[in-house]
């Protein structure tokens, strides 16, 4: 008897260590992250930022190439937070469990605000689209995002039109 409830409470005690398989609770720690990541957006905490993702974790931003590791995406929202103002809104649409690791699929709308930091040509905007994050149950019990992927849904601008040649016009 008493190596039955030794092996339950083993088995119990492995179960408890990794990590959940209740698609729910994975949902709602997600979601708990996407909404630390909005209020550390608004805050321009980049620390907070960089520690929500995996130490080789890759976040692609729109018209620039990806960030590459715990760092990387680090300097680049440290740098990003002196251009101005960040406020996102992330909306969870479904997410996918196996194991350690999940997809999340979502929605966004972002909302630059232009600030006394902002790069030559550089204004304010907004943005909307959907994403992808890949997300990984971590030893410290924490789900780290490992690949983060925004896709706009907003049509390109329109490209400058070239300036007429000067032979076109002496016609």
């Amino acid at each position: 008897m008493q190596k039955a409830v030794l092996v339950l409470c083993l088995s119990l005690s492995a179960c408890a260590s990794g990590p959940p398989r209740d698609a729910t609770r994975v949902r709602d720690a997600i979601v708990r992250n996407n909404a630390n990541a909005v209020r550390w957006y608004a805050m321009g905490d980049a620390e907070s930022l960089a520690g929500m993702c995996t130490e080789g974790a890759w976040q692609m931003p729109p018209n620039h190439p990806p960030l590459v590791g715990r760092e990387a995406i680090r300097q680049f929202w440290r740098q990003a937070f002196q251009w101005g103002k960040w406020d996102f809104t992330l909306d969870t649409q479904d997410v996918d469990v196996s194991g350690p690791l999940a997809v999340e699929r979502g929605k966004y709308v972002l909302r630059f605000t232009a600030g006394p930091g902002t790069p030559p040509g550089m204004a304010s905007f907004e943005d909307r689209g959907n994403y992808l994050v890949h997300w990984r149950y971590e030893a410290d019990g924490q789900w780290r995002a490992v690949g983060d992927a925004p896709v706009s849904e907003l049509p390109l601008p329109p490209s400058p039109s070239p300036a007429k040649s000067t032979l076109n016009q002496s016609r």
